[in-house]
């Protein structure tokens, strides 16, 4: 899929989950039908456009709801997607992914980061999405989504700017909290211009659940070994860091295609088929039935 496409799918993606305007109108945030289910990428639920809920907010409420529940329906939806499509969600329907790229087209000096850094978003996952909603709790028993208070630079963009902007009482109430999450938006805006899509590799929770299911997602990058020359070239396109020749459904491949666009042999292809479910794997099965 061309460049172009991709960013008119994103485009779409952002406008669709975002598509309450009403809400900029109004003041407010659309509390309706829709919004007790998730869209597949990060979007803040208090956006006065939002239209439903993140799925990294809604793991932190359920957590943190005093009763110990374990997000079953939230944890189902995201397995499934995963499972057909792995990273291709952060490709082509993440909002903040669109304003990152969008950040890095402004010309300046490019460097990339550490590979190292892309396990932060794994302990983010782990401590501020799972753990401290579970335990940090108040006298109630009710925990905070602590990724949603502390951290998420998407929050403040889409829900927490607009609301401040629109409501006096809130701007009239800005506090530490809001000043240490704007400067985390702040340093996220301005790392994006410098280096591709920083929060995506470094931060989102949501990140890493879909690229634990890379390697064995039904959709899929194969590598035509007849037709490749290994020249490097896909590796240099890619902007996640991925030697795509040598592993093309790495955990940090979030789908784009910028591989395929340049590859000089159209070595490399899309796929469907699960690892998981291999045909060895299904004969041996049948054998041993």
């Amino acid at each position: 899929m061309g460049k172009n496409n991709r960013k008119l799918i994103q485009f779409i993606s952002t406008l669709i989950t975002n598509g309450n305007l009403k809400g900029f109108w109004d003041r407010g945030i659309y509390t309706g039908t829709l919004k007790k289910g998730c869209v597949p990428g990060l979007n803040c639920y208090s956006c006065p456009g939002a239209i439903s809920s993140c799925p990294i907010g809604s793991i932190q409420a359920v957590m943190g709801s005093g009763k110990y529940k374990f997000s079953f329906y939230i944890f189902g939806i995201l397995i499934f997607i995963g499972m057909l499509f792995g990273r291709l969600v952060c490709g082509f329907l993440c909002p903040f992914g669109l304003i990152q790229e969008l950040l890095n087209k402004i010309p300046t000096p490019k460097f990339k980061l550490p590979k190292w850094t892309g396990y932060i978003k794994y302990f983010i996952l782990a401590i501020f999405v799972i753990l401290l909603p579970i335990l940090w709790v108040n006298d109630i028993g009710m925990g905070d989504p602590t990724f949603c208070k502390y951290i998420c630079p998407v929050g403040t963009l889409e829900g927490g700017i607009p609301l401040v902007l629109m409501n006096t009482t809130l701007r009239n109430s800005i506090g530490f909290l809001f000043k240490w999450k704007m400067l985390i938006l702040i340093f996220t805006i301005i790392l994006s211009i410098y280096t591709f899509r920083p929060f995506c590799k470094v931060i989102c929770p949501l990140g890493a659940i879909y690229s634990v299911f890379n390697p064995i997602s039904i959709y899929r990058y194969s590598i035509d070994k007849d037709k490749c020359i290994s020249c490097g070239k896909c590796s240099s396109a890619c902007n996640m860091g991925v030697e795509v020749y040598k592993t093309p459904n790495h955990p940090e491949c979030i789908r784009c295609g910028e591989c395929k666009t340049i590859c000089p042999t159209s070595a490399i292809r899309d796929t469907f088929s699960n690892k998981m479910f291999s045909k060895n794997k299904v004969k041996c099965i049948t054998k041993k039935g």
